[in-house]
Formats: C-alpha cells, structure tokens, sequence
C-alpha cells in the first residue's frame, strides 16, 4: 500500500470524526422539528378561560363559541371544578374534498383546583354568546388574616 492510497484511506475516517458531532447535532434539530408538527394536526379543543379574584369569589370566564346551554357540563369534585362539553361538526359532508379544515370538533375538558377559600357548593353558572360565566362565592367563614412581621 503506498502513501498515497494510505492518506485516501484516511481522509473518509478524519471527515467522519470532524463531522461527527455536527452530523448527530443536525440529526437531533431535524428529529426535533419534526415532532413539532404533530402539534398543527391537534386539533383538540382547549378552551380558553379567564379566572380574576375578587372580594366576593372568583369569576371564571370560558370562551366557548358556537356552544349551547345543553352542550356543556360544569361539576365540582371535593375541591376540582371541571368543566367539559362537546362541540358537533354542523354537517358532514361526503361529496366536499376539503383543501383547509382548521375549524375544531370533539369534546373538551377543562379542571382546576379551588382555593380553600371558595364554596364549591355554591357555585353559580350561565352562558351567553358562546361565554361560559362561572361565579364562584368566597366562604363567609374565611377571613383574611395579616400577620405582623417582627425583627428577630
């Protein structure tokens, strides 16, 4: 084997191990980005809710657009309100070839855990153009407390 066929030899080897850490760097990123796709064929519905604290309770607000009365359940569970529904396709229709379908369908859940301070008990719900109210009543028996901080 001469010089020359010996260095040919090497050079795949040495790009290799230049290479290498960049090549499974590029690998990671495009595996990564990948899996970042699934995101935009989700289309699970997530609600989108305002919760604001006052004096009185809480006052949860839930955007539910084209959502009726009938088509949403609000439950309280020791101290988890959820609440959950179903949105319906209006039609289905089997002659259409859709090009963009970005609208979402299917059922939807929504918990979160109450502050001690409120009555789960006596929560209150209503809904007006597609927006869900909840108030939910602060405790009378819960008072807020302010503790003094001394020096030591």
């Amino acid at each position: 084997m001469n010089a020359q066929s010996q260095s040919r030899s090497l050079f795949p080897r040495l790009t290799r191990q230049a290479f290498g850490p960049l090549q499974r760097e590029m690998n990671r990123l495009f595996d990564e980005l990948g899996e970042g796709w699934e995101s935009f064929s989700d289309t699970r519905l997530t609600p989108r809710m305002d919760v604001v604290d006052t004096e009185a309770g809480l006052e949860i607000s839930v955007e539910l657009p084209g959502l009726k009365e009938e088509d949403v359940k609000v439950t309280v569970e020791g101290d988890v309100l959820t609440i959950t529904g179903e949105k319906k396709s209006e039609s289905e229709r089997k002659e259409s070839d859709y090009r963009i379908l970005e609208r979402s369908y299917g059922e939807f859940a929504r918990s979160f855990i109450l502050p001690r301070s409120i009555d789960g008990s006596a929560l209150k719900a209503s809904m007006s153009h597609g927006v869900l109210k909840i108030v939910a009543p602060k405790r009378p028996d819960i008072e807020k407390k302010t503790v003094p901080v001394q020096s030591a």
